[in-house]
């Protein structure tokens, strides 16, 4: 939980697949209910209901979403908190698959096969009328609180930063991170699912994002962190790190599964030597699974790189 200059921002963990630190939703209170950033997805809103209530909150509190993108890890459970009352906030390029979602079902049904309902469970289309569509520096002012939206592709295109007070909400174009494992620098993972990923369009957001005052950093997996500066220059090490990492490999044109087990031993060797613990690797797994980032290398590389 985090104090900033008015409000408090709580961190809930909505406990993916039993693991901890994999998802958050952050929760901020406000004369008439409250706000999240970010909502996770259908899944999870067991977990999420239940830390609603110990807020002394229901869903039907929730006046208001925000997601960074629409990727069911995300958004999933936008749609189910529109039909309690929620008015959802998204980035205008998403907004059409928050209202249809059907292109977006089909196309992850192709990628998560049998596993869509154990992962994510019901994604619920969200009423045009509850919609806020989002374009870069829109302001959203909620009951006096102020969010400024920033348009920040590289992990998705349609992908928005939120700037609240002293805090950036970064989604994943801020990486995943999650609580201090060891003594030394934070370890951090740079997400990299197809269809979308881009290290060039992520560099000029992370330097978009640095450019910007906060002192508290938030990405959705996981927690709030007081060191921005540090954060956001791990960001920028770790794309020039798997920049170096792809041209040493998919010039040899690796297969699926000889591309998937090389980012997972690669992945797995770096967080092993920032002193991260078996029980933070398998939520950093979760959070960002190896075989998802080789489908968003081999995409990228196959229609940017390799051109």
């Amino acid at each position: 939980m985090i104090s900033l200059s008015r409000p408090l921002v709580h961190t809930l963990d909505l406990n993916f697949l039993g693991i901890p630190n994999a998802i958050a939703s952050y929760l901020i209170h406000h004369k008439h209910g409250a706000v999240l950033v970010e909502c996770g997805p259908g899944s999870t809103l067991k977990a999420l209901t239940s830390s609603l209530g110990a807020q002394g909150l229901t869903p039907r509190d929730i006046t208001d979403v925000l997601v960074s993108h629409i990727h069911l890890d995300h958004a999933g459970a936008a749609g189910w908190f529109a039909r309690q009352g929620a008015r959802v906030h998204v980035h205008h390029v998403g907004a059409p698959h928050m209202i249809d979602p059907d292109k977006l079902l089909r196309s992850a049904s192709r990628i998560y096969g049998d596993m869509m309902d154990q992962l994510w469970g019901e994604f619920l289309p969200v009423p045009e009328e509850q919609i806020s569509i989002l374009h870069d520096n829109d302001e959203i002012e909620i009951e006096g609180l102020v969010f400024r939206a920033l348009d920040t592709p590289g992990h998705a295109y349609h992908h928005m930063a939120y700037l609240f007070d002293d805090i950036c909400f970064t989604g994943d174009v801020g990486g995943v991170r999650m609580r201090r494992c060891a003594p030394g620098p934070a370890h951090l993972r740079i997400p990299t699912p197809p269809p979308e990923f881009h290290i060039e369009k992520w560099h000029e957001s992370i330097n978009r994002l640095a450019a910007e005052k906060f002192s508290f950093i938030a990405p959705t997996h996981f927690g709030i962190f007081n060191d921005p500066g540090e954060h956001l220059a791990a960001v920028k090490t770790g794309l020039d790190e798997i920049e170096a990492w792809m041209e040493n490999i998919m010039p040899g044109n690796p297969t699926t599964d000889a591309l998937e087990q090389g980012i997972a031993t690669w992945e797995k060797e770096r967080a092993l030597a920032d002193g991260v613990d078996i029980a933070a690797l398998e939520s950093y797994e979760k959070a960002s699974p190896a075989w998802m980032s080789a489908e968003g290398i081999r995409r990228y590389w196959s229609k940017v790189r390799d051109v």
